[in-house]
């Protein structure tokens, strides 16, 4: 049986809604600078401190005034949150979706927290802000501890004061202290939890049939005034979302190419550079152990000389494989990791022979020649080719680097895309309208090429008056000046350009239909008491053949997304009832019967009851803190000024619609 799969759509707008329908979720947005600095999340771009209502009042909260210009920059970080996850989603949709109003109440009761808390004297020293801080891996420089200059450096790109970030991250704090402990001894009892416990061991057993859509044939095309009504209610289907046309220049390795080949004086001052690497020497492969007094280390030679093998010597004295293996070795190599002593000696001995002890400032030395192997001198005519390679390498990445920085500062300086192109010889691409993804709906056949996909996200994440800027397609290799050129608004394709289509979706409507009716004509029967089989031969219509269904409600739980609709159907129904469930993709209507239902019994299963417990109580937890949240917004006065958040509203639609 198929599973009932979401839409990308259905899946964020069901994420969205049950991430706004908590303030605990949502209240800490009130972090939303901080929580996009710690995540490594990009600001976006597109409102200034200028724009969203200057000046207006959204909110009080005690005598703190919550202006429209700070929330819309939490409301515009909080939209590219989500676009991380659906790229395809835009503020309209937001707005549409009530995010607006649950921002704003739950940035509300977020405030209400922190001013409770300071009215109580709670209070974030500087020290325990600067800790939070140096502990954020954003911050973290080469070393992996905290930098300045990082830190600096990401308050700048994303615009936010250290006055400010400081602020939210003390404010933060103090609701942790607020919150904390009213979670923190939330504990639902055993005797509440063993109920649900057992209700996830419960079984359960049905029927399912499916009344298929495909065995509807329509008859007759729809008139034109039936196909405009289905068109206009079903406008969202033939909806185009947002495109974007990009420009772009690769810039790559071909461009720095002549640049990097080495001349044949690079190549002879190279081969000198390296003269001890391609001169011949002589490596051995070693053995050593080294012990901390001269009486030891002569008692271990002394035991190889009588004839123990030197591996198993150094095992019996407490030496593991690796502390005894060095490996291959030149000279120089092993001087440096010993001594000048313990390395000639080590090469003045034969084959197979082990040194006397010999000392170091790590102790006493005893060495055995494992291998000795010669390696001949190569010419530079036997090199020239590796040389050459390696030059080409490492001058073709200066090259790159010294382009990508050129290109950089042009731009910075002011120059226009199409000035930095001549002037380096780029060749510009112009992309067609593309979605998000890609692809190009207005394009039939198009194929992105794979410079573009890097581009995408920096491409659907900029605005038309940004400057062009460099992006990275492959590393050394690839990069691109990459600038907007134009925003193709969402819009419904004309019903003219898509009749077929749309006239496809209706005689699969009108299949669709029919195939309710007679699955609706079934349930009736089968809730009068008609035995399924008999309500299914009865339809007038060959339909698919009965299929039992169920399955214990934990195990089914664990599946996730993935259990099929009836399934899930089955769970919430009555003992010998049947209902009606669409099935996915319009293919027709599935009829569920629940037959029999096996209680479950949590008693002999203590493992899940301590589970569920836990799960409940941290459940408790946060409504305890979501109800004190309530509370505090009624002790320090908190109101929201409607029209002002009507015209939010209608500022952020407004600066969407015109990007």
């Amino acid at each position: 049986m198929a599973a009932a799969t979401q839409s990308p759509d259905s899946r964020m707008i069901s994420f969205f809604r049950r991430a706004l329908s908590s303030w605990i979720v949502l209240g800490l947005l009130g972090l939303i600078m901080i929580a996009f600095i710690v995540t490594g999340v990009n600001s976006p771009s597109g409102f200034s401190d200028s724009s969203a209502g200057q000046g207006q009042t959204v909110a009080r909260v005690g005598d703190r005034r919550l202006g429209a210009t700070d929330i819309a920059r939490r409301i515009q970080n909080q939209v590219q949150g989500i676009k991380q996850e659906d790229p395809t989603f835009d503020m309209t949709r937001f707005v549409a979706e009530g995010g607006v109003e649950r921002s704003v109440d739950a940035i509300m009761a977020a405030t209400a927290v922190d001013v409770f808390g300071r009215q109580q004297g709670l209070h974030a020293s500087r020290r325990l802000v600067d800790g939070e801080i140096a502990s954020m891996p954003a911050f973290f420089g080469a070393t992996g501890k905290f930098d300045q200059g990082a830190f600096e450096g990401i308050l700048a790109r994303e615009r936010i004061s250290e006055r400010s970030f400081r602020e939210d991250l003390k404010a933060d704090l103090i609701r942790r202290m607020a919150l904390g402990p009213i979670a923190a001894g939330a504990a639902m009892p055993k005797s509440l939890v063993m109920p649900y416990a057992s209700l996830l061991l419960e079984v359960r057993q049905g029927t399912v049939g499916l009344v298929p859509a495909a065995a509807f044939q329509a008859v007759g095309a729809p008139s034109p005034t039936e196909l405009e009504a289905f068109y206009r209610k079903n406008i969202l289907r033939y909806t185009v979302p947002e495109r974007r046309v990009l420009r772009y220049a690769v810039i790559g390795r071909e461009l720095v190419a002549a640049k990097a080949k080495p001349s044949e004086a690079d190549i002879a001052a190279a081969y000198k550079a390296d003269a001890a690497k391609y001169a011949g020497r002589e490596v051995r492969t070693l053995s050593q152990v080294i012990l901390p007094d001269e009486a030891k280390a002569k008692a271990f030679a002394a035991r190889v000389a009588a004839g123990t093998p030197f591996a198993k010597a150094a095992t019996e004295a407490g030496f593991a494989a690796g502390d005894v293996s060095v490996g291959e070795q030149t000279k120089a190599q092993f001087t440096d990791l010993t001594a000048p002593a313990v390395a000639d000696a080590a090469f003045k001995a034969a084959s197979g022979a082990t040194t006397a002890p010999t000392k170091s400032d790590f102790g006493w030395h005893v060495v055995h020649v494992d291998a000795v192997r010669q390696i001949a001198a190569r010419p530079l005519d036997a090199v020239r080719g590796e040389i050459t390679t390696a030059l080409e390498t490492s001058r073709g990445d200066q090259a790159m680097a010294d382009l990508v920085a050129a290109v950089e500062d042009a731009i910075a300086d002011g120059q226009s895309f199409d000035d930095v192109v001549k002037k380096n010889g780029l060749i510009t691409v112009t992309t067609p309208p593309l979605l998000a993804d890609g692809t190009a709906p207005d394009q039939a056949g198009y194929v992105a090429p794979a410079d573009i996909k890097p581009l995408l996200r920096t491409g659907f994440e900029t605005a038309t008056d940004e400057d062009p800027s460099v992006e990275t397609i492959a590393p050394n290799q690839r990069y691109a000046l990459l600038s907007l050129a134009q925003i193709v608004p969402a819009a419904a394709r004309p019903l003219a350009s898509i009749r077929a289509q749309v006239t496809t979706d209706f005689l699969s409507r009108r299949a669709g239909d029919r195939a309710r009716a007679v699955a609706e004509a079934i349930v009736a029967k089968v809730n009068k008491g008609t035995p399924m089989a008999e309500a299914f031969g009865g339809a007038g219509v060959a339909l698919p053949p009965l299929k039992p269904a169920g399955g214990q409600r934990l195990q089914i739980a664990k599946q996730g997304a993935n259990v099929p609709a009836p399934i899930v159907l089955l769970f919430s129904m009555a003992k010998g009832r049947a209902k009606l469930e669409a099935a996915p993709n319009g293919a027709g209507w599935f009829v569920v019967r629940l037959d029999s239902i096996q209680p479950g019994d949590a008693s002999k299963a203590p493992e899940l009851v301590d589970a569920t417990q836990r799960q409940f109580s941290g459940t408790l937890g946060q409504e305890y803190q979501q109800q004190f949240a309530n509370e505090t917004q009624e002790i320090v006065g908190a109101v929201r000024e409607d029209k002002s958040v009507g015209r939010l509203k209608a500022e952020l639609s407004g600066a969407a619609a015109a990007q």
